[in-house]
């Protein structure tokens, strides 16, 4: 496998005030790859996530992306990158598809498949419907509709199948399958049991923690 390809994180050391979430910490997330980040509350899954997407730096060690240092050229990691949180970044007095046309703007993403994302994730009834009148689902559907406009090669999710009904979780693993099929590379978290069929998903756990990741 070449290392230089895909995401390769080495020797990742991260505090949090006073407290050691995990050091020396390795992996390489290749292109066909699903990486689930696994722990229990506190391990530092989200933080670890951050430290993947460059929001923050790590500690100690460094993190490359097809071979450059993710902070070397912060642009060029951006636009290979999607990353989906914890909070859904929709505009609440906008509908769904004013949200994702705004966003394919500001990431030089295809307007044209917005429409087409949102009729995957099942939204068409509530295409124009300001997001604050969405259920929690509806909006989760709506923020992983970036997925497929944005085209990036790098899908980085964290709590990607949160507050979805089970249809939604399975087609949400379809997605991800599929993406990897395809050469992506994903790298996420979740709560809900998801079975892949090709078996390209590999584990990577973190230590016990005492607090909330």
């Amino acid at each position: 496998m070449n290392s230089s390809t895909g995401l390769v994180a080495n020797a990742l050391a991260c505090r949090r005030a006073d407290r050691l979430l995990f050091e020396n910490l390795g992996f390489h997330a290749a292109p066909g790859q699903l990486l689930e980040i696994c722990g229990r509350n506190g391990s530092g899954k989200t933080t670890l996530l951050r430290l993947l997407c460059g929001l923050r730096q790590p500690d100690e060690g460094q993190i490359t992306w097809q071979g450059q240092d993710i902070h070397a050229d912060t642009e060029v990691f951006r636009r290979a990158l999607c990353y989906i949180g914890h909070l859904n970044g929709l505009k609440a007095d906008l509908s769904p598809l004013e949200n994702l046309l705004a966003d394919a703007r500001l990431f030089g993403a295809n307007p044209a498949r917005v429409e087409a994302a949102l009729e995957t994730l099942g939204l068409l009834r509530e295409i124009d419907l300001p997001c604050q009148r969405l259920s929690a689902g509806q909006k989760q559907r709506t923020a992983l509709a970036r997925l497929l406009i944005r085209g990036t090669p790098l899908w980085i999710l964290d709590e990607p199948c949160a507050s979805l009904d089970r249809q939604a979780q399975q087609q949400v693993q379809r997605l991800l399958e599929s993406h990897a099929n395809n050469g992506g590379t994903v790298i996420f978290t979740t709560h809900q049991p998801l079975v892949f069929e090709q078996g390209n998903v590999t584990q990577l756990w973190l230590a016990e923690a005492g607090a909330d990741a």
